[in-house]
């Protein structure tokens, strides 16, 4: 992913992700679809969804062709990496000894489909041959503990 658009996506707002997912879902849309998806959601005004299409034109995360009289609007960063991307960019904010609580934390509240804790158990198992038994703080310099 480049930079810029690594940048972008952590500037994404909420509003801007639910557009997103309506984007990555349809993988190509108009502009009038799209309003009425998220319209159907959401009670915004057509000139709200219209600022948040440009905001993230701008911003490199959706390209726009305009057809005849009409905008199609196709994503430049796939979903998986702008989930990553974010989720990424959140833990690399928190302490490195409680980043283990806050994952257990969403373990215990999403929604989670038994492939996906299939997969969860494995990586879980993979990672317990090389963990160590503790992690430091990162959060003050000198070695000095949270």
């Amino acid at each position: 992913m480049s930079e810029s658009i690594q940048n972008s996506v952590q500037e994404i707002t909420p509003s801007e992700w639910e557009l997103m997912r309506i984007v990555w879902t349809k993988g190509k849309i108009y502009s009038r679809e799209l309003i009425d998806l998220l319209q159907e959601k959401r009670s915004w005004s057509d000139s709200t969804i219209k600022t948040l299409l440009r905001r993230l034109v701008k911003k490199g995360l959706l390209t726009t062709e305009k057809k005849e009289r009409r905008f199609l609007y196709t994503a430049t960063i796939s979903e998986t990496a702008a989930m990553n991307g974010s989720a990424e960019q959140l833990f690399d904010h928190l302490c490195a000894m409680k980043k283990g609580a806050t994952l257990l934390n969403l373990v215990e509240h999403v929604t989670l489909t038994q492939d996906d804790i299939a997969q969860l158990q494995a990586a879980l198992s993979r990672k317990a041959k090389t963990a160590p038994k503790q992690v430091d703080c990162d959060c003050l310099p000198n070695d000095e503990q949270c």
